[in-house]
């Protein structure tokens, strides 16, 4: 009777072992990025929903603006409109197109195939999320940066504040496509499932229309929203009111933004716990 004679495995250097060199979340992340780029940019109906539809509501909401300002003396058209505009095209951008994309690559089946991979879940819903982010920020500053130059609008009074409304707001927006994907079937289901949580942004978070010409009680349901803190942390930031109250400097923007720091973080919590809970890695069954 023979025995296998056995072999000392040979110590495996700090760059070859036997499933190959292991990578960073860096570089899995910007992998996944440049892989759902090159999705996106083949993607016509996105494309379309990402960089056109924001535009033409731009037009439209000039003069929805112009008529409220016409029953609402003082109301200063201008900053609401670059504002409002900013806001709607991370909407489309962001919320709707990451949705879409979480529910397509689900179908696909490439996020089941990804999680047998190097790629911990949360890399992989960020990677998935990179063009989305870096289209919608993109939109925002040349939106921005144009309409401010275009319309001369004011300096920012507190820009630090602005880039933290503006990371909540896409943070919290990541978060509910992720939800939001969990009760999509299909892609061609998205506009229908995510259109709630659009209207709630679009109308509800001051971007179609602002919080000062509601009713009182209404304005106050609606700073309550889900989206609202974070985009009245980017107002307040950038214009020094929220529209409640009267324009201030840097150090009085801080005080007016902590019931929307709270209110905006508690709301990032749920959300991020809703899409940790229901978000679905393959198609029901």
């Amino acid at each position: 009777m023979t025995t296998a004679a056995r072999t000392a495995p040979r110590a495996a250097g700090p760059q070859s072992t036997a499933a190959g060199p292991r990578t960073t979340a860096a570089r899995r992340l910007l992998a996944l990025g440049r892989a759902e780029t090159t999705l996106l940019l083949r993607n016509r109906t996105a494309l379309f929903t990402a960089l056109v539809l924001p535009l033409v509501l731009v037009t439209s909401l000039r003069s929805t603006l112009q008529k409220q300002a016409e029953s609402n003396p003082g109301l200063d058209v201008h900053s609401l409109l670059v504002y409002g505009s900013v806001g709607m095209a991370l909407a489309f951008v962001v919320y709707y197109n990451l949705t879409a994309a979480y529910v397509g690559r689900r179908g696909e089946l490439v996020l089941k195939r990804l999680r047998t991979g190097e790629a911990r879940d949360l890399e992989i819903l960020l990677g998935t999320a990179v063009p989305s982010l870096t289209l919608g920020l993109l939109m925002a500053a040349l939106i921005g940066i144009g309409g401010s130059l275009g319309l001369r609008l004011a300096v920012p009074v507190n820009p630090l504040l602005m880039l933290i409304g503006l990371g909540l707001a896409l943070a919290t927006m990541i978060a509910l496509a992720a939800l939001s994907s969990a009760f999509t079937r299909t892609v061609e289901t998205a506009g229908i499932t995510t259109l709630p949580v659009m209207l709630v942004m679009q109308l509800g978070s001051g971007l179609f229309v602002p919080l000062e010409v509601m009713p009182g009680r209404l304005a106050d349901v609606c700073r309550l929203l889900p989206t609202t803190p974070a985009f009245q942390l980017i107002r307040l930031g950038w214009f020094g009111t929220d529209g409640s109250a009267a324009p201030t400097g840097f150090a009085g923007s801080w005080g007016a933004a902590a019931p929307h720091l709270a209110t905006g973080t508690v709301w990032l919590g749920l959300a991020v716990w809703g899409a940790v809970r229901y978000f679905r890695w393959e198609p029901r069954r």
